[in-house]
């Protein structure tokens, strides 16, 4: 199913070359395949393995790793702007003995010395995937982050995020090089890894959870409407200085979500409803704390900025969003 999007109709910048980097990776892929559809753009990607047919049809450069020394002199030639999805992620289990060492190396030396090379070799506009681990980990219900909250990263991957979003912010005054930054919260969409995939894994078994009656909130933004959004901070020349959250615009509790999944593989939901509070003391005897808080506890963002400065508003619906990503996931389609 084609999906159509909005981002069409903003106000172009008028670039001509543009740069993704991550192309092989989950948002990176998504965005070239994206872009290929744009008539008016070249579209370059680079990443660290060849052969993907996401990158069918783009111009890639193969860089060995985002490192403080790596060169990317061939990749950025000719860029006007540059889409930064390439990152060193966040793990649940990291193997690191110094996790934040690491994040800093890749996330913030490596994105800075990208950035730094890309203004320096012409490019106008710098587009950060940053995440809202920059802001923190969770929110009351209903009191979701906003644009005038002051950041408090928790781990070391927002940490990192944060610095780089900063160093970023530090280059741009020093040399004039535009940058816009996105802290999407959790993605979706065909292909997804991670938490979400065992999740819809657990629900297409019609394995019972006792997660009937959870009444928090999260928000959620599908690969979809993220792309949208990248593209229209691409192009849009008001998006220059932003720092944008990334949302589908409709927060869930993880008992709707779960409903709404199954619904979408046309599966019943089996959900017990066992209270909450129950939930966090096995969770805390278990040392579980850290799943119960992405199943239990809320993360929401307010896109209202987004919308308003960007004008720009989520173009495909949470539920046609589970319906595809359900659908590839039981069918590969």
């Amino acid at each position: 199913m084609e999906v159509n999007t909005t981002s069409d109709d903003v106000p172009r910048a008028g670039w001509r070359v543009m740069l993704v980097t991550g192309a092989s990776g989950f948002i990176g892929g998504a965005v070239i395949a994206r872009a290929m559809r744009d008539p008016e753009l070249r579209v370059k990607g680079a990443m660290r393995r060849a052969g993907l047919s996401l990158v069918q049809g783009a111009e890639v450069t193969l860089v060995r790793d985002l490192a403080r020394d790596t060169d990317w002199k061939e990749a950025l030639s000719g860029a006007d702007v540059v889409v930064h999805t390439a990152a060193r992620v966040h793990v649940m289990r990291d193997p690191s003995i110094d996790p934040l060492t690491e994040f800093r190396r890749v996330n913030v030396a490596g994105t800075l010395n990208l950035a730094t090379q890309a203004a320096a070799a012409g490019a106008r506009r710098f587009v950060f995937i940053s995440s809202i681990k920059a802001n923190g980990e969770q929110t009351l219900p209903g009191s979701p982050y906003s644009a005038a909250d002051v950041p408090a990263p928790v781990d070391p991957y927002g940490i990192s995020k944060l610095e780089a979003e900063q160093g970023l912010r530090d280059l741009s005054r020093e040399c004039g090089m535009e940058v816009v930054i996105i802290r999407p919260v959790l993605v979706y969409g065909p292909g997804v890894g991670g938490n979400f995939r065992a999740i819809m894994r657990v629900v297409s078994r019609g394995i019972p959870l006792p997660l009937g009656a959870i009444h928090n909130r999260r928000s959620l933004v599908s690969l979809d409407n993220l792309v949208d959004l990248i593209m229209t901070c691409v192009h849009y020349p008001r998006a220059a200085g932003g720092t944008f959250f990334a949302s589908d615009g409709e927060d869930l509790s993880t008992t709707e979500l779960l409903r709404r999944i199954a619904a979408a593989m046309a599966r019943p939901a089996r959900l017990i409803p066992v209270p909450e509070r129950v939930l966090w003391t096995a969770a805390r005897l278990l040392g579980k704390t850290d799943v119960a808080q992405r199943l239990l506890g809320s993360l929401q963002v307010d896109i209202t900025q987004t919308r308003t400065l960007l004008g720009w508003t989520p173009p495909v619906s949470v539920d046609a969003s589970l319906e595809r990503t359900t659908r590839h996931f039981l069918t590969g389609r």
